[in-house]
């Protein structure tokens, strides 16, 4: 009761809680969950599932920001794939048929599923190299007359 009145006659007093020992972390920003590629697997694979959904764990390929997403140790052979070069990493990516493999200093893998890119498009990791392929749709005569009669 004492602290309340304290309160409501505003001489409560002002104790600014210390910075130390404090377990806040603060609203992580973008530009501070490019990914360093100098660590093993599991610390790879923490540190994009840590910024996944946001700010998103990124890396440049090509030139461009692109960001992992939905990644997972992964315990295997080494599997087939296209290698992708990734700046800062000291050995390819491979894009495979479950996603794209990125290997940690350890020589562990981790696999990355899906990937995003500058402009907000977001794509299997495994279509990679196949994501600006468009094919043009082409209708059935049926399915011309229905699109016709909807108009």
């Amino acid at each position: 009761v004492e602290a309340v009145h304290l309160i409501a006659d505003g001489k409560a007093p002002r104790i600014p809680q210390p910075k130390e020992g404090a377990t806040y972390e603060g609203i992580q920003k973008k530009e501070n969950a490019e990914i360093c590629w100098d660590q093993p697997a599991a610390a790879l694979h923490n540190w994009i599932r840590g910024h996944d959904k946001v700010p998103g764990a990124w890396a440049t390929i090509g030139g461009q920001v692109v960001t992992f997403y939905g990644s997972s140790l992964f315990d295997a052979s080494v599997p087939a794939g296209q290698e992708l070069l990734i700046k800062g990493a000291s050995r390819p990516g491979l894009v495979t048929k479950n996603g794209l493999v990125v290997f940690g200093n350890d020589g562990k893998m981790v696999l990355v599923r899906n990937l995003q890119f500058e402009d907000g498009k977001m794509i299997p990791a495994s279509k990679y190299f196949s994501a600006d392929e468009t094919t043009a749709l082409e209708l059935t005569e049926e399915e011309k007359k229905m699109a016709e009669d909807i108009r």
